[in-house]
């Protein structure tokens, strides 16, 4: 079993997400999000808001459905179309993107003719039940809303949202530049081919930012990371650089635009997802998005495949330009001069896959650990009786209510053995588990577990682990992880 399919199993089971409406057959590309994954996700887009508000970023909060005429103007209506391919046997669906990749052509046809040619100079046959594949076509990927003779669509991205609200938001910012805008939320995309648990699907979790600069300086941000980051360029060629180094070299263009790679990056990391499984890879000139001049994405190694997490965009004045001219309304600056806009949109659900895949740890026993960071864990600590007699139960809830003052999230478990129910936190996360047992009846004391070295330590007072708040900054559980 690969490590993406003892993930979607562990989730499924434990409550991290699981396939949306099973109980009719599921809905390819639509999944929820159960208690601990729910716990988890907001975890994550807490510390996407840190990284972003800690630089001065503002936050807003737009709709989804968004108008028809909107997404004319920013060329979505018109160029947001994957060019699809169907099997006469089977009537599955593919991208002809996906296929042509998967027999290492990297090409992206540029209409349907050469698509169709490609496909059969390769001889590509359906994936699924080897049957031959009809002529390919568009395939439009926005889901569209009809009311009351108005058309509406679900939006693909929340950066329109920004955009529209430049003048009001500028104004908020004191007319200055830079300005940073934040938005979480959903976005929709109608997939040729939903897959791959929360990878690819029709309803996602998106944080996108959009920083507006001044569009004749270069520089505003500048990146100061020295680590050394792997970069793959347009041309296909890695390069072992630091980001500076990356500038400085002409690797990457603009100092702006490498200042926000080191954002998503210190946001990856920060948030638990393995450096050693991260690389920033660059757009080819015939993948690049309509709106986009130059995009980096950074990239997340799971099994043998790169999966994109964060696309790190150079939109230029594409968007102001547009709807400035489809509005009628001014959305300059400064003496006509509109924005250049860079724009990091983390794919949220991909970001949680990579942190679930990036803390499984398979112990020498078969038992999975989820090696969690203390803070992103979605139960920091568990209350356990050693049994449920004697009253360990009784002494066990009450201490768990005076724990769960502090700490909301503590959760508190009787059901099987102790070393089964060590095995469950474990397996979810959890880096502490506090024992009641019969010296807590005599003593008023506890038994600490530390989840990654399994480690305890006996004798603690329950009654100093009610003297400090925030919970996971007691030092008695910082001795316990040492």
């Amino acid at each position: 079993m690969g490590e993406l399919d003892e993930i979607l199993e562990i989730s499924k089971r434990r409550g991290f997400f699981w396939p949306s409406f099973s109980i009719y057959g599921g809905v390819a590309g639509l999944n929820d999000y159960g208690p601990l994954g729910s716990i988890l996700k907001d975890r994550i887009y807490h510390e996407w808001k840190r990284i972003y508000s800690s630089i001065g970023g503002i936050e807003i909060d737009t709709p989804s459905v968004t108008p028809e005429t909107v997404l004319k103007a920013s060329g979505h209506v018109d160029r947001f179309i994957d060019l699809a391919v169907g099997c006469n046997t089977c009537k599955s669906k593919f991208k002809v993107e996906s296929l042509l990749s998967d027999k290492g052509v990297e090409k992206v046809p540029e209409n349907v003719e050469e698509a169709w040619n490609l496909i059969k100079d390769i001889e590509i046959k359906c994936p699924r039940c080897g049957g031959q594949l009809g002529e390919p076509f568009e395939f439009h990927l926005m889901f569209p809303i009809d009311s009351n003779g108005e058309r509406y669509y679900l939006r693909p991205e929340t950066a329109q949202g920004i955009f529209v609200n430049f003048k009001l938001l500028l104004n908020f910012n004191r007319g200055k530049l830079p300005m940073i805008v934040y938005q979480q939320g959903k976005g929709y995309r109608n997939e040729i081919s939903p897959r791959q648990g929360l990878i690819r699907q029709k309803e996602f979790n998106m944080g996108e930012v959009e920083v507006f600069l001044d569009p004749d300086v270069n520089g505003t941000f500048r990146p100061d990371s020295t680590e050394k980051l792997t970069l793959l360029d347009r041309e296909g060629k890695i390069h072992r650089e630091s980001l500076v180094d990356a500038v400085n070299k002409g690797i990457i263009q603009s100092e702006d635009h490498a200042y926000f790679l080191q954002k998503t990056f210190e946001f990856a990391v920060r948030i638990g997802i393995d450096r050693e499984r991260l690389r920033f890879r660059q757009h080819r000139k015939d993948e690049l998005a309509h709106y986009s001049r130059d995009c980096w994405d950074l990239e997340f190694r799971i099994d043998s495949s790169w999966v994109e997490v964060t696309g790190i965009s150079d939109r230029g004045t594409f968007d102001l330009g547009n709807h400035q001219k489809s509005s009628g309304e001014n959305l300059a600056f400064e003496n006509g001069r509109l924005a250049r806009v860079i724009e990091p949109a983390s794919g949220i659900d991909r970001m949680f896959m990579a942190v679930l895949i990036s803390s499984m740890v398979k112990r020498e026993n078969g038992y999975n650990n989820m090696k969690l960071l203390e803070y992103m864990a979605p139960y920091p600590v568990a209350v356990l009786p050693l049994q449920k007699k004697d009253g360990l139960s009784e002494k066990a809830k009450e201490i768990f209510s005076m724990i769960r003052e502090m700490e909301p999230y503590a959760y508190y478990d009787e059901s099987g053995t102790i070393g089964r129910r060590y095995a469950r936190q474990d397996e979810i996360g959890t880096p502490y588990c506090i024992t009641i047992d019969y010296d807590t009846l005599e003593k008023d004391v506890v038994t600490i577990r530390d989840r990654d070295s399994t480690e305890q330590i006996t004798g603690v007072p329950y009654k100093d682990l009610l003297t400090h708040s925030p919970f996971l900054t007691n030092p008695i559980l910082k001795k316990v992880r040492k």
